[in-house]
């Protein structure tokens, strides 16, 4: 009976998959934006496709950042990429380095960098740490880009 699901359902993920990947691709191939953006804290005026990220997820930052022995200055990266159960996933890394398709926002002192191929798929959205039970995790609270994700928030499906 479960081999019986599995042959069934397969080629759907298979689709899914596939799909998902396609949009990362032609999201990467009619980007046009440039390849490094600043926006700080010192601008006038915010734009409405920055990332914003909360002050619990500054404080975590700068937590994080004060226990590391590394001389460098760690960033938070945020990367999309298909999987999790709506299509898409996010995922969160500390990283030391910028890269030439990188974007970069910054606010009291903290980076964060997303590639552009994710930034596609994050405009706009608000990055906070949260504190449960279960566990301690950056999430994106709001994303305008995002139809729909699981109750987790580490996956989304994208508006078509």
């Amino acid at each position: 009976m479960s081999r019986s699901l599995i042959q069934r359902i397969s080629p759907f993920f298979i689709a899914r998959i596939k799909q998902n990947h396609k949009l990362l691709r032609s999201s990467y191939y009619s980007s046009s934006s440039s390849a490094l953006h600043e926006a700080s804290s010192e601008s006038p005026s915010p734009s409405l496709d920055d990332i914003h990220m909360t002050d619990n997820c500054i404080k975590r930052m700068k937590e994080l950042r004060a226990s590391e022995e590394s001389t460098k200055e760690k960033m938070l990266r945020l990367s999309v990429e298909t999987g999790g159960c709506s299509g898409f996933q996010y995922v969160f890394d500390l990283d030391d380095k910028i890269n030439s398709d990188d974007r970069v926002f910054e606010r009291e002192g903290v980076k964060f960098v997303v590639d552009d191929i994710s930034y596609d798929f994050v405009k706009g959205a608000t990055v906070d740490y949260v504190e449960e039970l279960i566990r301690s995790a950056f999430q994106v609270t709001t994303n305008p880009s995002a139809v729909g994700g699981c109750s987790c928030k580490s996956s989304f499906m994208v508006k078509q």
